[in-house]
């Protein structure tokens, strides 16, 4: 049944969904990595396709920026659709020079102040974990693609333009090697909902060093990210 966020029907959407924040850039996935693909969200410029890798059903929709756009996405594709599982490909800010440009972040566990949880049930955790099945996926996936994946804890905030948290006491208090924005409400709704979500990102720029990465390494450096997600789904 659509939702006043998602004109999808049900039947539109997978059991398996990748959620990238930005909608260009599930547009991006489903022209260069799907096959027979069709769009099934635009409300809001939201999109969604689902369509089929090497044979598998998936669905890729953007989440938007933050943890309350991420909230109403990941919760419907969980509550209303039945999606089963939710893999979020990002980009983040690293927190220490440890982690150079182009690493790639498997999350998981993640630390956040955002009150998300609270308000939504009384929640009072401010360290979620990621789903350790999905997880073991993704480094059996990287192991075979040879492709260099750090496990870790990463910081959740709700403010992208920051004056108040210290990079460095980030990583040296809670072990944070990046910040990001999104995957705590995610992990928050897996847990109300009793899914199975993780998170693997990008390091696109450092919070300490200033580096950025230009578009079209951003561009090169996420491909490596999104195959890996992909190739992930193909495991049983």
């Amino acid at each position: 049944m659509p939702t006043p966020h998602n004109e999808a029907l049900k039947e539109d959407i997978s059991k398996t969904v990748i959620m990238p924040g930005d909608p260009l850039r599930a547009k991006y996935i489903a022209e260069n990595f799907l096959d027979n693909y069709k769009l099934v969200n635009s409300v809001r410029g939201m999109y969604a396709y689902t369509g089929y890798y090497k044979g598998k059903r998936l669905t890729v929709m953007a989440h938007g920026m933050g943890n309350p756009s991420m909230g109403i996405y990941s919760y419907e594709l969980f509550k209303e659709y039945d999606v089963d599982e939710i893999i979020r490909i990002g980009s983040a800010g690293a927190t220490t020079t440890k982690v150079p440009l182009r690493s790639v972040i498997l999350v998981e566990k993640c630390y956040s102040k955002s009150n998300f949880a609270r308000i939504q049930n009384n929640c009072e955790k401010v360290v979620l974990d990621s789903n350790y099945e999905l997880n073991n996926k993704m480094e059996k996936v990287s192991k075979k693609l040879n492709i260099k994946l750090l496990k870790s804890v990463v910081y959740c905030s709700d403010v992208y333009y920051n004056e108040t948290e210290d990079p460095n006491v980030l990583y040296k208090d809670y072990g944070c090697t990046c910040v990001e924005m999104e995957s705590f409400a995610l992990f928050h709704n897996a847990n109300v909902l009793n899914k199975k979500a993780t998170c693997i990102l990008t390091i696109s720029n450092s919070l300490i060093t200033g580096e950025e990465l230009p578009s079209i390494d951003r561009q090169n450096s996420f491909n490596e990210m999104i195959k890996l997600a992909l190739e992930s789904t193909l495991i049983k």
